[in-house]
């Protein structure tokens, strides 16, 4: 759909949730740059990625990390490579946590992750 149409298309109160939930990361770089600290997605798949993820929690940079290629690939190589993950982040007092199937959440200094969920 075009811009033009979009801005002539009458208004419904229906809400396309998938192209707005598509157009969030859609901002420019230079918006960033008097950021402290950034939530990077990374993805882990060979021996040279976790160098990377370390490289960006030694710089305070907090890490969304795709664990879903190689999990189906190798759990094998996937549960050293987080392990050696885990140990570079605990002596670097950051922290790692799985927040889900597919994802591991890492943390520089001085950010926590809480693990247990609260229940009401």
């Amino acid at each position: 759909m075009g811009f033009l149409e979009k801005i002539l298309k009458p208004k419904t109160s229906e809400i396309d949730i998938e192209e707005f939930l598509n157009n969030l990361d859609v901002e420019e770089e230079s918006m960033y740059d008097n950021a402290d600290a950034f939530v990077k997605p990374m993805t882990l798949e060979k021996d040279t990625d976790k160098d990377m993820v370390i490289d960006e929690v030694k710089k305070g940079n907090i890490i969304l990390l795709n664990i879903a290629d190689l999990s189906k690939r190798n759990a094998v190589k996937l549960r050293d490579m987080v392990n050696l993950i885990k140990k570079q982040v605990d002596a670097l007092d950051g922290d790692i946590a799985r927040i889900s199937q597919d994802r591991v959440l890492i943390t520089p200094a001085r950010v926590k992750i809480i693990k247990k969920r609260e229940t009401m």
